[in-house]
């Protein structure tokens, strides 16, 4: 069964980091260096100041830049988050240069703060559109992969459902069936014929789609009752207790008629000891519930039926299928899936 892989998160070298913010500093300090008044205490405090102030941004923007993206939803340059960085970068520049001048208290304030908070702006705004473009990036590389993990695990839910649909007992069944019918000049001969035919058919288009309205699956669904209650008859009970109003709700394909072929697999079912399915809908779940009475010589099963529809649910909404297990029933709940999140 395909399992997917966590999401990594998004990084930028401690080592960058470090040797940009220092060669900045060094870069600032140049001048001074050159200077035929070179004062090495000013040197070191101008370095100290560029570098200090880099390596803190660099940290701040790579922490709220993701933070505020992923809050608000917005890809946009220019964002409320600019300015505000714009305005921490502001006031930290200027404690860092007080700091200067607190140290240093014979250089002249104004305009060597006036000249650090334009350097400051400069390497905010260089950072910035850095650590942006690189978190878009990122951003798009994670929906590339989301998208090949999807298609990979859509493909694996087509497969193991064709697997299943094409269930060698069951067509057998269905035509042992059949034959019983014919050879009794049973009436609803024709109509079994055609729904047998329908199924398969409804099997071949719906592999195409990830999700189906409601109302199409409860038509698959009723097909596959039809053809099992022509073989068990009485033993098989089926209620359903849906409205109207979930019709045009969706769900993956074939989710209903597999529960059902689950419950018919695993179960006794005969007139004595009917097996009853109740579908009906709790809250924001559809529930589809039978009573327990499993065989004591369970049919072979590769145990993925319940796992791919739990893996459809978690591909289309995040959400996962409830399974409630009790000595008498077995209850599986499946997420009420809407055309719009907001519904």
């Amino acid at each position: 069964m395909f399992t997917p892989k966590k999401q990594v998160p998004f990084r930028i070298s401690t080592r960058l980091i470090w040797i940009s913010s220092i060669s900045l500093g060094i870069l600032t300090s140049i001048p001074k260096i050159v200077d035929h008044h070179f004062d090495p205490a000013e040197g070191i405090a101008d370095f100290a100041v560029t570098s200090g102030f880099a390596l803190l941004i660099w940290y701040y923007n790579i922490y709220t830049i993701p933070a505020y993206a992923n809050r608000t939803g917005r890809k946009n340059v220019i964002s409320p988050q600019l300015f505000k960085g714009l305005g921490v970068g502001l006031v930290l520049m200027f404690l860092l240069s007080s700091l200067q001048y607190y140290i240093l208290s014979h250089l002249n304030f104004g305009p060597k703060m006036l000249m650090y908070e334009v350097r400051g702006i400069l390497i905010n705004l260089t950072f910035y559109m850095f650590i942006h473009i690189l978190y878009q990036t990122y951003m798009n590389q994670q929906v590339v992969r989301e998208l090949e993990r999807s298609m990979a695990a859509n493909l694996e839910a087509q497969y193991e459902l064709l697997k299943q649909q094409v269930n060698p007992h069951f067509l057998f069944n269905s035509l042992n069936t059949l034959k019983y019918m014919v050879e009794s000049q049973d009436s609803h001969s024709a109509e079994f014929i055609l729904k047998l035919a329908a199924f398969y058919r409804s099997t071949l288009d719906s592999l195409k789609l990830n999700i189906l309205p409601l109302r199409a699956e409860l038509a698959i669904m009723d097909a596959y009752i039809y053809l099992q209650k022509a073989r068990f008859e009485d033993g098989l009970l089926i209620t359903q207790e849906l409205q109207a109003d979930l019709n045009e709700t969706f769900i993956p394909p074939f989710t209903l008629q597999l529960l059902i072929e689950n419950c018919i697999k695993h179960n006794i079912i005969s007139l004595e000891k009917p097996l009853h399915i109740s579908i009906y809908r709790e809250g924001d779940y559809l529930v589809v519930k039978n009573n327990l009475q499993e065989r004591k010589i369970p049919e072979a099963s590769t145990g993925l039926g319940i796992k791919n529809i739990n893996q459809r649910y978690l591909m289309l909404s995040d959400k996962e299928i409830v399974i409630l297990k009790t000595d008498d029933t077995f209850t599986i709940k499946l997420p009420i899936l809407h055309e719009y999140s907001n519904h």
